[in-house]
């Protein structure tokens, strides 16, 4: 993802995070904070998924933890209105797992993958991943209430 590229991000963003349905970040982010808290430096990485000049979603990938945790690796997608039900989420997470096994991670880990984002969840496990716990009301779904967050891991 180039600076450029978050021009078309950002309203996807805001957008996702006020809906209250997948993600804890503060609902008063500003531009620049988002874009902070959304862009990766090496050892990680942000990109997006393009097609003629429209971003249709990003991606997010890095270590999960620092020192004895880098090994793991972690992610987080938005797709764009424009992009759902395009494949876009699936030809991310592909990258996404692709990425992780090429820079040597020897797994991944979702933190929190929200219960009731069963498009989400399915498309994780048709990937390869497996829930392994759930935290229970761990997330204040603006929807459904207090539901849970799944933690998600591939070996790699």
């Amino acid at each position: 993802m180039t600076p450029a590229d978050w021009v078309q991000v950002w309203p996807f963003f805001a957008d996702i995070v006020a809906a209250g349905e997948t993600y804890a970040y503060p609902l008063d982010l500003t531009g620049a904070e988002a874009q902070a808290l959304w862009t990766k430096e090496p050892p990680g990485q942000t990109v997006v998924l393009e097609e003629d000049g429209e971003v249709l979603g990003s991606a997010t990938m890095g270590p999960n933890r620092p020192g004895r945790g880098a090994h793991v690796g972690t992610a987080s997608f938005m797709v764009a209105p424009a992009g759902r039900g395009r494949g876009v989420g699936r030809r991310l997470g592909e990258y996404v797992v692709q990425w992780h096994r090429d820079a040597g991670f020897a797994a991944i880990q979702f933190n929190a993958v929200v219960e009731t984002n069963t498009v989400a969840v399915r498309l994780w496990q048709s990937l390869g991943f497996e829930i392994v716990g759930t935290v229970p009301g761990a997330f204040d779904s603006a929807t459904h209430g207090r539901v849970g967050l799944h933690v998600m891991v591939m070996a790699l």
